[in-house]
């Protein structure tokens, strides 16, 4: 009886040594899985704005705006190239970052939240001081 038990945990131990070693030796890459989740295109709407943002083919990211009740059909009164996706945490939020004359626009995606009634998406401007001049949260308009 005791040789059983002894063996049954001696082939617990074993299993358990294999799958460590088989976990460890393919991770799942973080970047891949977060990739995974971000959309190509996103059309944002916040309180006074209309935000798209596309991914280019180099890789990084087009951020265009217009008025909360303009068309994405018409002309952008803004267009910033050269955006940048950040990770944030490994829950799969990340924001994009634009850079224009001295202004940093952030568009967070907020899949983990401490409120149930958060939106998907929030606009973040800051001034050359880091000082925050706008603050809105978005919801999609289209995917």
């Amino acid at each position: 009886m005791i040789k059983k038990l002894l063996f049954t945990a001696l082939c617990i131990a074993q299993c358990s040594l294999f799958t460590a070693h088989t976990i460890h030796e393919n991770p799942v890459s973080k970047e891949n899985y977060k990739q995974e989740k971000v959309p190509k295109s996103v059309i944002i709407k916040t309180k006074k704005f209309k935000l798209k943002i596309d991914k280019q083919p180099n890789g990084k990211y087009l951020y265009q705006s217009w008025a909360a009740t303009g068309k994405v059909t018409s002309k952008p009164s803004m267009i910033i190239s050269d955006g940048e996706l950040i990770p944030d945490g490994t829950g799969g939020n990340y924001y994009y970052e634009f850079n224009n004359n001295g202004y940093t626009y952030q568009v967070w995606r907020n899949y983990l939240t401490d409120s149930p009634k958060k939106a998907p998406y929030t606009l973040v401007v800051t001034d050359q001081n880091g000082k925050t001049i706008v603050n809105q949260d978005g919801q999609i308009v289209k995917n």
